[in-house]
């Protein structure tokens, strides 16, 4: 039988306080739990999702580029096209008409020292470019390097201190419906970030004037005019894209560069070879899989940096001046801004073991690399070579930051059509020519003067323009065959000259200068001695590259004599 014990009144009041202060003191425990653990702006750390913080690392990184063209056009009642050409009208006459047009676009920093990525089509033809940070700094840029068919452009600021440059990432393993991130100048609204994912990949785009892109990114992720030339990050804040394009027709529909196909580019425009006259003497592959990315050594130049420490080939650069090496850009990008002599430690992997060894910048017999395109996808070689002539003992001088010239190289493709050449200088043969030509005299010795005369003038062609020429071989003959009837190799670049900063590089095939072919010396001649160039001293110019063109720039040759 069960019994139940009966509580008095007082007994039941007891128990019910002690049920009231137990209650009361865990509402007190866990108020004071909640707001130990809550601390004021735990909200707004919630609300810091990955877009937000990729945002805040990467702004100060992405630039306001703002530019002014001078577009220049004919008078309505202006003449006929052909015969404003064939007399060679300055561009302020009057039957031309000039006018300023502001544009604005997008880009990003490449590297501490102020170097700029964007698309040429932000840059191209303009008369002057700012540079304008987050915080509203302002600094002027020169244009250094150009690829209009790739549409890339460097751009060189000179800042009061080393920039931060955006981590470059790789789009080989992107993935459809993966988040994205674009950040840049909309309609110039600076600093604008938007959302969305990989909308699908390898899409072409056909533009009116023959101009295509192939293999670009598809995003939805809003890309606005002025958006050109920024960047396209994932989540982990790294660029896996440029920003190129948007569809007029439709909404949300944004291209972008991939990565993996700039950095085969920027590692071309950014040579140090190029920017700088320093040379590693390394020619290399770059090799993409799902798992990993890296740089094998193809080719050595005997005598050079590396062959010097010691890289052989095969071996795989990891890593130089503890900066992890993935491709030729970081390469490159890693010796720019080092002087010349600084020893700095170069790992590499030989077989299955890791090697440190010292390498030293600058140093190394001159020599010459040949040009060796690797065909494939997941392959391109950067080539480099030395800079100073072969026959010459003297040191290589310390490396200063290349000045842009007072007017953007506008080197580009365009169609293949033939380049006139130079009327025969006879005193009884009329010229065809608005310009005066000095007859040509006979030789009293003619095989010894001749020499003579052809030496001179590719010493000429050294000192004025920094390029040494030699006659194209075989193989150069049969890349241009049929299209041209020659053209002379070039060898050999001088740092510094009009040559070099107009990008013409060691192995084009010069094709002309001045409108003028350059089958040979006397070709030379004929154009150097022009009285239009000593008056005027820019000359237009055209090369091929590896078979690849036409590409035509203008360089102005007061520039290259020292």
């Amino acid at each position: 039988m069960i019994r139940f014990q009966t509580m008095t009144i007082p007994q039941t009041q007891w128990y019910r306080r002690c049920l009231r202060f137990f209650l009361g003191s865990v509402g007190v425990l866990l108020l004071v739990h909640s707001t130990s653990a809550s601390p004021p702006g735990d909200g707004l750390s919630q609300r810091r999702t990955p877009v937000v913080e990729v945002f805040e690392a990467a702004k100060d990184a992405v630039v306001n580029i703002a530019s002014t063209q001078i577009v220049q056009v004919r008078s309505p009642m202006g003449m006929d096209r052909l015969f404003e050409e064939l007399f060679d009208f300055p561009a302020d006459s009057p039957f031309t008409r000039r006018y300023k047009r502001t544009s604005v676009g997008s880009g990003f920093v490449l590297h501490p020292d102020g170097y700029i990525v964007t698309n040429a089509h932000v840059v191209a033809r303009t008369a002057d470019r700012k540079v304008i940070f987050a915080d509203d700094r302002s600094l002027d840029a020169q244009i250094i390097a150009i690829d209009h068919e790739r549409d890339l452009a460097i751009l060189k600021i000179d800042p009061p201190q080393p920039l931060k440059p955006l981590p470059l990432g790789h789009s080989h393993d992107l993935m459809v419906g993966e988040t994205v991130i674009a950040i840049g100048n909309p309609l110039g609204y600076q600093n604008t970030v938007t959302a969305g994912v990989v909308s699908a990949l390898d899409r072409t785009l056909d533009f009116d004037n023959n101009l295509s892109f192939t293999g670009l990114i598809q995003t939805d992720a809003s890309i606005n005019p002025g958006n050109s030339g920024g960047p396209l990050l994932n989540l982990n804040g790294e660029v896996i894209g440029i920003n190129v394009a948007m569809h007029g027709a439709a909404q949300r529909i944004g291209f972008a560069i991939p990565i993996d196909d700039a950095r085969r580019v920027i590692a071309r425009l950014m040579s140090v070879e190029r920017l700088e006259g320093i040379a590693h003497g390394l020619e290399t592959s770059d090799i993409k899989t799902p798992e990993d990315s890296r740089l094998v050594v193809e080719q050595i130049v005997p005598g050079s940096a590396a062959d010097q420490c010691g890289v052989q080939r095969g071996d795989v650069i990891r890593s130089i001046r503890g900066v992890r090496i993935a491709d030729g850009t970081d390469l490159e990008r890693s010796l720019l801004g080092q002087p010349v002599g600084k020893v700095v430690d170069l790992v590499i992997q030989r077989g299955d073991r890791e090697q440190t060894l010292h390498f030293t910048v600058g140093v190394g017999k001159p020599a010459v690399a040949s040009t060796n395109a690797n065909a494939g996808n997941n392959t391109t070689t950067s080539t480099v070579a030395v800079t100073t002539s072969s026959t010459s003992n003297t040191p290589v001088p310390p490396r200063q930051s290349p000045a842009a010239p007072s007017t953007p190289p506008t080197v580009e493709s365009l169609p293949t059509l033939p380049i006139p050449s130079p009327p025969e200088k006879t005193p009884s043969q009329a010229v065809s020519q608005t310009r005066p030509v000095a007859p040509q005299t006979a030789p009293t010795q003619p095989t010894t003067v001749a020499a003579n005369s052809s030496d001179a003038m590719l010493d000429r062609a050294w000192e004025m323009l920094g390029l040494r020429l030699t006659t194209i071989d075989e193989r150069d003959r049969e890349l241009i065959a049929g299209r041209y009837r020659g053209g002379m190799k070039v060898s050999l670049v001088r740092s510094g000259s009009a040559a070099a900063r107009f990008g013409i590089r060691n192995g084009d095939v010069l094709l002309g200068l001045n409108s003028y072919e350059t089958l040979n010396a006397d070709s030379l001649k004929f154009i150097l001695d022009d009285s239009h160039i000593q008056r005027n001293g820019v000359m237009p110019f055209r090369i091929i590259r590896q078979g690849i063109g036409p590409m035509e720039g203008r360089m102005d040759v007061r520039t290259a004599k020292r």
